[in-house]
């Protein structure tokens, strides 16, 4: 079963439907999503997987923000998580990086997400590998992942 097979089989269980896009050319990036897309990058809610003391840390942001770490997450989380290597990555949430979803993770993770992408009507996400996307209001969401909303960008 591969990542966005895997993705479907998440939301079903969830009871939610997110129609998903697929693109050969690959949506990796944020800025390849974006172009992709035809939207612009602050549209992309990417998911960054981190390395927490007992479990992944995943910080959904917008594609146009970098996670600052070491002082804002971590004044969020009471710990500053490490960077997360691609395998830890695959392992934990069961997704290769550049295709990492905000939900459907293999192991439970501690979700967080940035308040800027309440800015949008609707952002897109990963849809479990790096030719697919999905569009979900922030709300929705938020709803979904539990995420704790705050101010993580740099």
């Amino acid at each position: 079963m591969d990542g966005h097979e895997r993705w479907l089989e998440q939301c079903s269980k969830l009871g939610s439907t997110f129609p998903a896009r697929r693109y050969n050319e690959g949506t990796r990036t944020s800025e390849d999503a974006a172009l992709q897309l035809g939207c612009d990058v602050a549209h992309i809610a990417k998911s960054i997987v981190f390395e927490g003391p007992e479990s992944p840390v995943i910080v959904i942001t917008s594609g146009a923000n970098r996670v600052d770490r070491k002082r804002k997450l971590k004044r969020l989380l009471g710990f500053k998580p490490s960077m997360a290597q691609a395998e830890y990555v695959l392992q934990q949430t069961g997704y290769a990086p550049g295709g990492v979803p905000p939900f459907g993770h293999l192991f439970p993770c501690t979700m967080v997400m940035d308040e800027d992408l309440f800015l949008y009507e609707s952002v897109w996400g990963a849809a479990g590998c790096a030719e697919t996307v999905f569009s979900a209001t922030p709300s929705e969401l938020q709803r979904i992942t539990g995420a704790l909303v705050g101010d993580v960008k740099q």
